[in-house]
């Protein structure tokens, strides 16, 4: 892991649950259409394997997105996090995921990258965002990764929380390094 401040690793010594936004998170914030106006994302294999781990360690993950996206639903599933689609208010839905839950905001983590998650980054205990979010959102978060959305940001975010709560040896070990 690269050098984290100590007060970081603080924070992510408490986090239970992980919150991310799909576009310009997850992905790289470009938006593919087809001639018939069906989506398509690109995400990286390495943050999939971050959220998974997460999951594996006891660390809740979900994925909040303000666009409906049959894609960050699909994807989602796939990696069994809960996924909130069409999510407009970002905050009233983690602070809902908390109630059910009991998890306190200081145990939250969320990742975005621009305006619409700038309530959720500010509210929670860990906010985050990719190298490459606006910069509005960027100047105002707790951490920024080295790595820009969809390019292994969100993998940065779970190997940080994984390594601050100790999990990482198990897992080296479960992969024979």
């Amino acid at each position: 892991m690269p050098s984290i401040p100590d007060d970081i690793r603080q924070r992510a010594t408490r986090i239970k649950l992980a919150c991310f936004d799909v576009d310009g998170t997850l992905t790289d914030g470009q938006l593919y259409f087809d001639a018939d106006g069906r989506e398509s994302k690109a995400f990286h294999v390495l943050d999939g394997q971050g959220l998974v781990l997460l999951r594996r360690c006891g660390i809740q993950v979900a994925l909040i997105t303000a666009r409906d996206s049959k894609v960050a639903e699909a994807r989602g599933r796939e990696l069994g996090a809960r996924v909130f689609i069409g999510a407009k208010d970002k905050l009233a839905q983690v602070q809902a995921l908390c109630a059910e839950l009991d998890i306190a905001l200081d145990q939250v983590a969320f990742m975005g990258d621009d305006l619409p998650d700038m309530a959720a980054l500010r509210a929670v205990g860990l906010g985050v965002a990719p190298a490459n979010a606006h910069h509005w959102v960027g100047s105002r978060v707790h951490w920024q990764t080295q790595a820009k959305g969809g390019q292994g940001a969100a993998r940065e975010l779970c190997d940080l929380l994984l390594d601050a709560q100790g999990h990482v040896d198990a897992l080296l070990a479960e992969w024979g390094a």
